[in-house]
């Protein structure tokens, strides 16, 4: 007989199981699927939840919405028999691509096992002869100034000139890249809210600037990417500052690639392109070709805008750190870091999970090769790639970072659980989609309260990990590499 070419393959690794002793049959979980995974069926005088174990990405929608607490997510193991080449894993994605012949997509940041440099890393302490400080009891100075700075103050002729061209981060944070249409205008809205009231910064990214947004524009970054999308001499007037983007670190060497059916009509205006039509950026910018030639761009950008700072963003590659040397002779105030593990909307799983440089070893380069050639102080160093937490945050400042960059961090406050479903347009939290009504799913005053209470939370922590160090500045903590002990670390790596 005829044999269904979509079988082996249409197989989810997780799926919903249901208590049917607390189950009312009230519906509220099909109602909160996105992907259909769940649907009710007669049973009897009542209806009941059944899973069709095909699409169930473990985004715990319906455990967390569910009014009875009568559902749970369970690993749904695809068994086979153990090998030491091919898992379950290496199986089920060639039963996938052999379903559909395409490019297996993912979002989210690489989940491959490779070492976590962070976590072979260890910060030192303060007792008898150095004591600590109680950041209770004493003044704690995180603020950090963002872009090209003098070698020596003595060089400084005008101050306010200097403190203009400066941007003041109250705490060494900074919202990542994610641009309005990879995820709901209403998250850039919370981003931009608590940028403004905690004095941090946030990334546009590429999709342009939203007129909803032009209030926190002294806020933010905005970008210049290969697609030129959203850029007009107006919007090149509105930012603190801006970003060139020539590469990310969950897709290196790739361009993006916004579906049409996400480009919707906020979408279509802010970005300047046609309703549903593809919005391609392509893999290089194509005036770009040349250390020479970025640096034109830089100018060109710095013309428009009276001299703001402009940042240049690259992906965590081999040979990062003479890269970065070229971009600061280039005229960057800024460079931006991303890593291996960095988070993104959409990319192929290959690309991700095999590309790149993991961010603690090209942080620790660059920053060593910026020094050696007495350049570090013309630009800031911004890192971002797989940053979990605040230890996260001040092991990068302790390796070189200026700032530090999160976006998972964020999409996770805000309900992500990593189900990697984000170029779907479906994201049942409201996250990374923009159709109406499932993006009225995420509340701007709920998100903007949860991002404010993570980084509060996180500032407490790195005023603590200061004071245990004897340190009550961030500058004095910056570089400082006597701080952090290696372990499990071979001579090279250390």
């Amino acid at each position: 007989m005829a044999f269904n070419t979509s079988k082996p393959g249409a197989r989810a690794i997780f799926r919903p199981t249901f208590d049917l002793t607390l189950c009312d049959g009230c519906g509220q979980c099909a109602i909160e699927c996105t992907f259909n995974e769940i649907k009710m069926v007669p049973h009897g005088e009542k209806k009941i939840p059944v899973a069709n174990r095909m699409a169930c990405g473990a985004c715990h929608r319906c455990e967390i919405m569910c009014p009875r607490s009568a559902i749970r997510i369970e690993e749904d193991i695809f068994a086979t028999r153990p090998h030491g080449v091919w898992s379950p894993q290496h199986i089920q994605r060639v039963h996938l691509q052999a379903t559909s012949g395409s490019v297996a997509l993912t979002g989210f940041g690489a989940e491959t096992f490779l070492p976590v440099f962070w976590d072979k890393m260890l910060f030192n302490a303060c007792q008898v002869t150095n004591p600590s400080i109680d950041p209770q009891r004493e003044p704690m100075e995180t603020i950090t100034y963002l872009g090209r700075k003098p070698e020596k103050l003595s060089d400084v002729k005008d101050f306010s000139g200097l403190v203009k061209n400066l941007i003041p981060l109250h705490i060494p944070i900074v919202f990542a890249p994610m641009s309005y249409g990879s995820i709901n205008l209403n998250l850039q809205k919370a981003m931009a809210r608590v940028a403004k009231n905690l004095g941090l910064l946030w990334y546009t990214g590429e999709g342009g600037l939203h007129k909803d947004l032009y209030p926190y524009a002294d806020y933010a970054i905005l970008q210049v990417a290969s697609g030129r999308f959203g850029v007009s001499p107006e919007y090149l007037k509105l930012g603190r500052g801006y970003q060139i983007k020539i590469g990310q670190g969950a897709k290196p060497g790739i361009g993006g690639h916004l579906p049409g059916e996400k480009v919707l009509e906020g979408i279509s205006e802010t970005r300047m392109i046609p309703l549903y039509a593809d919005a391609i950026s392509p893999a290089p910018q194509h005036d770009i070709y040349s250390i020479e030639d970025l640096r034109l761009l830089i100018y060109a950008i710095k013309e428009a805008n009276d001299y703001k700072p402009v940042c240049v963003k690259i992906a965590a590659v081999h040979n990062v750190a003479a890269i970065v040397s070229g971009i600061v002779r280039a005229g960057a105030d800024m460079v931006y870091l991303d890593g291996y593990r960095g988070g993104t909307g959409a990319a192929p799983n290959i690309v991700r999970d095999h590309v790149g440089i993991p961010i603690e070893v090209a942080l620790a380069v660059v920053d060593q090769r910026l020094r050696e050639e007495r350049i570090r102080n013309q630009a800031s160093l911004i890192v971002a790639g797989g940053i979990r937490n605040s230890a996260d945050v001040m092991k990068a400042i302790a390796l070189g970072a200026d700032a530090v960059a999160i976006g998972t961090p964020v999409l996770i406050a805000c309900g992500c659980h990593g189900c990697q479903r984000c170029s779907s347009g479906k994201c049942p939290w409201g996250l990374t989609t923009n159709e109406p009504l499932i993006s009225e799913r995420l509340d701007v005053e709920w998100a903007e309260e949860r991002i404010t209470n993570l980084i509060t939370g996180w500032h407490h922590e790195m005023q603590e990990i200061m004071g245990l160090n004897g340190i009550y500045d961030i500058g004095s903590f910056r570089g400082n590499r006597l701080i952090l002990r290696g372990v499990d670390l071979n001579e090279k790596e250390l």
